[in-house]
């Protein structure tokens, strides 16, 4: 009966740090990482969509590598894209992109690192392959 409360104490160990990690708050750097994968994504998602017409094919490329010190400019050219206003998913999108940008330069400015400066790896990515499933 003993190793079978010593094994039951420990499952509750372990859930109960799983429910804190899952609790704890994001730090800026996750909620960069998070947004910009989401913008990626919903970028992507643009692109395929039937909603999209000839203006969001002329949208300026969007893949974000918030490692990259490019990122910024690629953000603010984004948002500045005078075209494409009617469509609501492109507002959206420039939407969370302005938010990406300003939480970058301001609420998470002492908290990032920059790795490169290539902003040429933001026009042309190099995607890691994908996974047979």
């Amino acid at each position: 009966k003993l190793p079978t409360m010593k094994m039951l104490l420990s499952l509750i160990a372990l859930l109960s740090a799983a429910l804190l990690a899952n609790a704890a708050p994001p730090t800026c750097y996750s909620r960069v990482l998070s947004l910009s994968k989401e913008i990626t994504e919903s970028f992507k998602e643009l692109q395929t969509s039937k909603a999209a017409d000839s203006c969001v094919e002329m949208l300026p490329r969007l893949y974000l590598d918030i490692h990259n010190y490019c990122v910024l400019g690629k953000l603010r050219d984004f948002v500045a894209y005078p075209r494409c206003e009617r469509v609501l998913e492109v507002s959206e999108l420039k939407e969370k992109a302005r938010s990406l940008y300003t939480i970058m330069i301001s609420y998470c400015r002492r908290d990032l690192v920059f790795l490169t400066d290539d902003c040429s790896a933001l026009e042309n990515p190099i995607l890691p392959p994908i996974e047979p499933s």
